[in-house]
């Protein structure tokens, strides 16, 4: 299939809006398909989606791009399924208007496009770690900022857990599970002469026999029988499969869930060490990751997200996919590396996860000042923000009374600074009891390091007024969450794995973006003046 862009966007003569009633149009003018058709569709860039078709031009043509990036936003903005948006645009005026194809005799989207351009991306991402559909609704994100006249220098940053769209399986669970799909495989192959005595697993009633309608004090004797089993598999299939998707997951489950000790195979445990948070979770979505956060399990993904702010409202013009174990703080690091030096100084507030000396350093090489509004770890005293330490953070040039160390010297294994003073100076000192001395025969000594000082700092600044009001603007990031679980399920998206979750999440951001310049068109969208949101 060669690629053409979409030149098909004029009105004909026979253009269905021209038998609209006079009623109609002003309806169809005053509905969400104006905005969309005049705002967001001529903004959708087809050409960076050129490489996932053919350069041979005798090829037939693709179905427009912008069309079914398009019609994916507007799924998602009403949260219909594919088949939906097909049928809407076949008999909808609006879904038409919207994406330019009132002129059409026969609308371009069939049943299969959608899923074919889908998988397409998924593909071109998968062999070349390039997400096109990030980069669309990044480019058409700082598009609709500018036309909602967002301030781009204002920003915050926050993120959520992802549920991934699979069940919670126990260990016993997942390794017969693992088994059932490999021996699935064998059996769709017509390689029954290899299963003997394997049988029952490609059985459909098989897993609730094993597990639900048998006496729970066998849960030792079932477990010694799929590790069994396992093995007679792994034995029976040789190296014929190891290219084999579900050849590959039993390996992984097996190394990861059990140890071979004397020869025989048995479950991991707490003394056999090895568990991790990224041990496969249900072979249904190798990708999802585990991990406890406030007191909840999850087993899925987390987004990243940065939301330009404004007194017009609030654009999403980034957002960042990961399995779960991701940190905040290699997000935002990820973020920054990939962000370009601003012009002007850009405000970035977060919450604590975020905070760090090596993040605000980071974040101030690219011009952008990084305000946390909250510190994890222990307290320090606060003293601690007056000493003067070099640049690198590797010497105390100064103490808060204004004396110079004696001695000087920082350890390379904690970065800590281990400064000697003049002992009469130090018990003098009115500050000696504060700064945590240690008093020796000769001298006094302070260990400090850069990141205790930064967090002094830090704890000083949060005490001022201007910090009050960049934590109030903050709190408003947390509807983002909210929004994107109630409105656009994305704890219940009906795909398994980061890249076809991680598309789905696009759309979603996308449609939600879209939602917020709608609402700014109809005059809804207006924050409380606010001096942080001047221009």
């Amino acid at each position: 299939m060669a690629f053409h862009t979409n030149s098909s966007q004029q009105y004909s003569l026979t253009d269905i809006t021209n038998t609209l009633t006079t009623r109609e149009k002003k309806a169809m003018e005053n509905s969400w398909a104006k905005i969309f058709a005049e705002e967001i569709f001529p903004f959708i860039d087809e050409g960076r989606f050129h490489v996932l078709y053919s350069t041979r031009t005798q090829c037939r043509s693709n179905t427009p791009v912008n069309i079914c990036v398009g019609a994916l936003i507007i799924k998602e903005l009403f949260q219909i399924s594919d088949d939906e948006v097909v049928e809407n645009l076949m008999l909808d005026p609006r879904y038409q208007y919207a994406l330019h194809t009132t002129s059409y005799e026969e609308q371009p989207l069939s049943d299969k496009t959608l899923s074919r351009f889908r998988k397409r991306c998924y593909d071109y991402e998968s062999a070349y770690g390039t997400n096109l559909m990030h980069e669309c609704v990044a480019d058409l994100s700082s598009k609709i900022a500018k036309m909602m006249n967002i301030n781009p220098r204002m920003k915050r940053m926050d993120s959520l857990m992802i549920e991934a769209n699979i069940k919670n399986l126990s260990r016993a669970e997942l390794l017969y599970t693992c088994v059932a799909k490999l021996v699935a495989y064998i059996h769709k192959e017509n390689r029954n002469d290899i299963l003997e005595g394997l049988e029952h697993y490609y059985n459909p009633n098989d897993f609730n026999q094993t597990f639900y309608y048998n006496d729970s004090t066998g849960t030792d004797e079932r477990i010694h029988s799929i590790l069994c089993d396992a093995e007679k598999l792994l034995e029976l299939c040789n190296s014929d499969y190891d290219e084999i998707t579900e050849y590959q997951l039993l390996i992984r489950c097996l190394s990861e869930q059990t140890v071979v000790q004397n020869s025989v195979r048995k479950l991991r445990n707490k003394e056999d060490g090895g568990f991790s948070s990224s041990m496969l979770q249900n072979p249904a979505d190798p990708d999802a990751t585990y991990r406890e956060k406030a007191g909840k399990k999850h087993r899925g993904y987390v987004a990243n997200f940065e939301e330009s702010v404004g007194e017009n409202g609030s654009v999403v013009t980034d957002y960042q996919f990961e399995p779960n174990t991701y940190s905040d703080s290699q997000f935002l690091k990820d973020h920054l590396q990939q962000t370009e030096s601003q012009k002007e100084t850009t405000i970035l507030i977060t919450d604590g996860a975020y905070s760090g000396a090596e993040n605000t350093s980071l974040a101030a090489a690219k011009n952008i000042r990084l305000v946390t509004t909250d510190l994890t770890g222990k307290e320090v005293p606060d003293i601690y923000a007056d000493f003067e330490m070099n640049k690198e953070g590797t010497r105390i040039l100064k103490c808060p009374a204004g004396y110079s160390p004696k001695s000087c010297c920082c350890s390379s294994s904690n970065g800590h600074v281990h400064a000697s003073f003049i002992k009469e100076l130090c018990l003098g000192c009115p500050h000696k009891d504060e700064c945590r001395v240690k008093v020796y025969k000769n001298v006094c000594s302070v260990d400090l390091s850069a990141t205790a000082q930064y967090r002094a700092k830090t704890r000083r600044y949060m005490k001022t007024d201007e910090f009050k009001a960049f934590a109030r603007l903050r709190n408003g990031v947390e509807t983002i969450p909210s929004i994107l679980r109630s409105q656009y399920q994305v704890d219940r998206m009906a795909v398994r794995g980061k890249i076809r979750s991680g598309f789905f999440f696009g759309c979603k951001i996308a449609a939600l973006n879209v939602r917020k310049l709608l609402t700014f068109r109809n005059g809804l969208g207006h924050y409380a003046q606010n001096p942080l949101l001047a221009s």
